[in-house]
C-alpha cells in the first residue's frame, strides 16, 4: 500500500461531508457528450459521476450556460429547471456514496457550431475564427468567423455564469469551477491572439483578464468564494487560442489572480505540460511556481497534457509540495474506483478512447470496479 500524501485527505471548505475531501485525487472535467438536444442529464449521468464518488472532488463535464453558448452535441445545460431537477438527482447519487461534486461552467465562445445555437451567432471577444472545425448533431464543419461581442453585452455573460451557479448549488451541488481554458470563450479573452479588442476587455495583459476576473468575483459573490474554483490552461495554445510570449502570460494570469487576490477560492487548477516533466534538481517550473504563489484555496495540477496521467506523476506532484491535489482525466474515465486502486497498487482498466465521445453506456458506465 502506498504511503504518499496523495491518499490524506485535504482541507476543503466546500466538501460535501465535513471540511475535508477524503484523498486529493480530483476528477478532472471530461467531454462525454451523453446528454441529448435538450442538455438534461441522465440516468447514465448519475450512475456515471456517482461510480466517481470517491475521487477527492468529482468535477462535472464542461456545462453551458445558456443556449447560446453550448460547444459540442451531447453537452449538458444548466439553464433551466428541467437541468436544475436533473442535475439535483445527480448530486443526491454522488452524495449518497459520500463524494463531492463540482459543476464545470463553461461558454463554448468561437468554439460553437451554429447548429447548436437555436438560432444564435458564435460569439467571442473578436471576429477570428479559430481554424478548427466544430461539431453539431450532423457532424464536422469549420468554425465559422464569430460575432464579437459588444462591451455592453458582458454583463450579460457574466449574469449567465451567475445564474447557473446559483441553479448548481439551489439542486445540492457543492460548488462550480469556472472554465477559463482549453480555447474557449474566457480563455479565448486571456490570448492576444484570439483578443484583439480596444476596451477595456482587450489590449494590455489585465484588460485580457478582466472578464476572466469579473466572472469568478461575481459568482463569488452568488455563491460564496469557498464553493468556487478556476481552471485555467496558460500556453496550451489549443484551438488557435496561442500564448507563446511567456512574459506575456506571466503578465496576463498574474494580473488575473491579482484581481481575485483577496477572494478565499475552493481552489485554482491549472492544466500545463510543465506539470508532467520532473526535474532533475527536484524544482517547480517558473510558470507553476509563479501561479502557484499567487492562488488562494488548493493548488491543483493535471499533468495529463498529452498522454494519461499516471500513478508517479500524481504522487510525485503532491508529495513534493508542488500542488495540494492533481486533476486526472482519463484514469478515471476507465477506474471509476482509481483511488483505491492507485493506493493498493491493484491492476487498472485501460481506457477505450473509440468510446469518449460516443453514445450509450458503452464506455461510459460499464468500466469494472476491482475485484468485479
Amino acid at each position: 500500500m502506498s504511503t504518499s500524501k496523495l491518499y490524506e485527505s485535504l482541507e476543503f471548505p466546500a466538501a460535501h461531508n465535513g471540511s475535508t475531501i477524503s484523498n486529493r485525487i480530483t476528477m478532472a472535467a471530461l467531454t462525454r457528450q451523453r446528454a441529448g438536444e435538450n442538455g438534461t442529464p441522465t440516468e447514465l449521468h448519475r450512475e456515471y459521476y456517482s461510480q466517481r464518488a470517491s475521487a477527492g472532488i468529482v468535477v462535472t463535464e464542461g456545462t453551458f450556460t445558456a443556449f447560446t453558448n453550448r460547444a459540442f452535441p451531447g453537452q449538458a445545460g444548466m439553464v433551466n429547471d428541467e437541468h436544475q431537477n436533473a442535475w439535483r438527482e445527480v448530486a443526491d447519487a454522488v452524495h449518497e456514496r459520500g463524494g463531492t461534486l463540482f459543476m464545470q461552467l463553461m461558454h463554448g465562445g468561437r468554439m460553437c457550431s451554429p447548429g447548436l445555437l437555436r438560432g444564435a451567432q458564435p460569439e467571442a471577444p473578436s471576429a477570428i475564427a479559430p481554424g478548427v472545425p466544430v461539431r453539431d448533431f450532423n457532424g464536422k464543419s469549420e468554425a465559422p468567423i464569430p460575432r464579437a461581442l459588444r462591451t455592453n453585452e458582458l454583463p450579460r455573460i457574466i449574469q449567465e455564469f451567475v445564474a447557473a451557479a446559483r441553479r448548481a448549488v439551489d439542486a445540492g451541488v457543492d460548488g462550480v469551477e469556472i472554465h477559463s481554458a482549453n480555447g474557449y470563450l474566457l480563455h479565448e479573452f486571456l490570448s492576444p491572439v484570439s483578443n484583439t479588442r480596444e476596451d477595456n476587455y482587450g489590449g494590455s495583459p489585465a484588460n485580457r483578464a478582466r472578464l476572466t476576473g469579473d466572472v469568478v468575483r461575481a459568482v463569488a459573490n452568488e455563491i460564496g468564494a469557498e464553493r468556487v474554483g478556476l481552471r485555467i490552461s496558460p500556453e496550451h495554445n489549443i484551438q488557435g487560442v496561442l500564448e507563446e510570449d511567456r512574459e506575456d502570460v506571466l503578465a496576463t494570469y498574474g494580473a488575473l489572480l491579482d484581481s481575485l487576490s483577496d477572494l478565499n477560492l475552493a481552489y485554482v487548477s491549472v492544466l500545463h505540460r510543465e506539470a508532467a516533466e520532473d526535474p532533475t534538481d527536484g524544482e517547480i517550473s517558473e510558470l507553476l511556481a509563479f501561479l502557484k504563489a499567487k492562488s488562494t484555496g488548493a493548488f491543483i495540477l493535471n499533468s495529463g497534457f498529452s498522454s494519461f496521467t499516471q500513478k508517479d506523476e500524481a504522487e510525485r506532484l503532491v508529495d513534493s509540495g508542488w500542488a495540494d491535489a492533481v486533476a486526472v482525466g482519463r484514469m478515471l474515465i476507465a477506474n471509476p474506483d482509481l483511488a483505491e486502486r492507485w493506493e493498493n497498487d491493484w491492476e487498472l482498466n485501460e481506457p477505450d478512447q473509440s468510446t469518449f465521445y460516443s453514445r450509450g453506456a458503452k464506455g461510459y458506465t460499464d468500466y469494472p470496479f476491482h475485484g468485479a
